[in-house]
């Protein structure tokens, strides 16, 4: 789902993040205590070599996921995909897991939706699969009202942007707008298919599987293509692979970037510790509270919220995290620094890390 994001716009220090916690019980919030046990999601932690994981060895890891990041890259989509194709045939197995993204451009003129779009081709033990991913000029969650007043352009833009990749990949896929959301249906019922990433006018994102691992090779390779003109930039995901096949993947196209993402078991105490770990590219996230914001905001609308922690290069930030705003937009910022105790700043996440 959709997300509404702030984060702090200053730096803080664990201490700091510490006495967040601290502020959030005081107003009768449950926050994670010190020696509480929390999982830490770690992402872009750059290293030399696969080995290096093992820095993380004290604490319990799990999803761990190494990419190879190749950024302004201007090669041959199918050549590249095709090569980490033939490793992950080598090495696949239950579990493992091998994709690589790409940006796409729409074709048509849009206003509420960014052309720069982004697909993953990937490959499973059993199958292979496509995801399409479209980018939002605005983040409009599930159940807000705030462009209500646009919808059937929100709507006929997000039909126009996924025909536009079905059209191109050949895809057996109905697109329709049914009780004021787009839908996305496949021609055989029988057929893998999901839809995700909702906002208020339905999927952002679908994915299409097939028991063939060559399918859509070529498909994708077409769907690469409208972004030509422009470097990409272009990333492998390999999770579940041996350190020995970890080695073959990394011989395809010398230059890659090297990044590991995975999640952490530790107390909240050792996040500091944690960080110093993934240093300095690295970046953690890690849930510090969560509530219904009508616990501390009764006179607004109901809300999910976390207040979480993010890393980085052995600094702090606060982020919160909302299903919806509770609030009219020009008193959210105010309300989060009142409950924080810091200044926030808007801040989506990006759409395709």
């Amino acid at each position: 789902m959709r997300e509404r994001r702030w984060e702090t716009t200053t730096p803080l220090t664990f201490s700091q993040v510490l006495a967040v916690g601290e502020r959030l019980a005081a107003l009768g919030l449950k926050p994670a205590v010190p020696a509480q046990d929390v999982i830490c999601y770690v992402e872009e932690w750059t290293v030399s070599a696969p080995d290096e994981f093992d820095q993380l060895d004290p604490w319990a890891t799990e999803d761990v996921t190494l990419v190879h990041v190749r950024e302004g890259w201007r090669g041959d989509f199918f050549l590249l995909a095709g090569a980490y194709h033939t490793v992950f045939q080598r090495y696949q197995d239950v579990g493992t897991y091998c994709s690589v993204s790409h940006p796409w451009r729409i074709r048509e003129s849009l206003r509420r939706h960014e052309p720069r779009s982004m697909f993953w081709l990937g490959f499973r033990h059993a199958h292979s699969f496509l995801r399409i991913r479209l980018q939002t000029t605005e983040v409009i969650t599930p159940g807000e009202t705030r462009a209500d007043s646009d919808r059937a352009e929100w709507l006929d833009e997000r039909r126009a942007a996924f025909l536009d990749a079905i059209t191109i990949l050949e895809l057996p896929i109905e697109t329709l707008i049914e009780k004021e959301q787009v839908i996305l249906r496949p021609a055989d019922p029988a057929t893998p298919f999901f839809c995700s990433w909702p906002d208020a006018f339905g999927p952002c994102q679908f994915e299409y599987n097939t028991t063939d691992s060559y399918e859509f090779l070529v498909p994708a390779s077409k769907l690469a293509a409208t972004f030509a003109q422009e470097p990409a930039g272009v990333r492998t995901y390999l999770t579940g692979f041996s350190e020995e096949a970890l080695t073959d993947f990394a011989a395809i196209e010398p230059g890659a970037r090297f990044a590991y993402r995975c999640s952490v078991h530790c107390p909240l105490d050792e996040l500091l510790e944690v960080l110093e770990a993934i240093q300095p590219e690295g970046r953690l996230y890690a849930t510090l509270c969560e509530f219904q914001t009508q616990a501390v905001l009764p006179e607004g609308d109901d809300a999910s919220a976390i207040i979480g922690i993010v890393g980085l290069n052995g600094q702090f930030q606060i982020e919160a995290r909302l299903n919806r705003a509770p609030l009219k937009e020009e008193a959210m910022g105010p309300w989060l620094e009142r409950l924080i105790g810091y200044p926030v700043t808007y801040a989506p996440l990006p759409a395709f890390v």
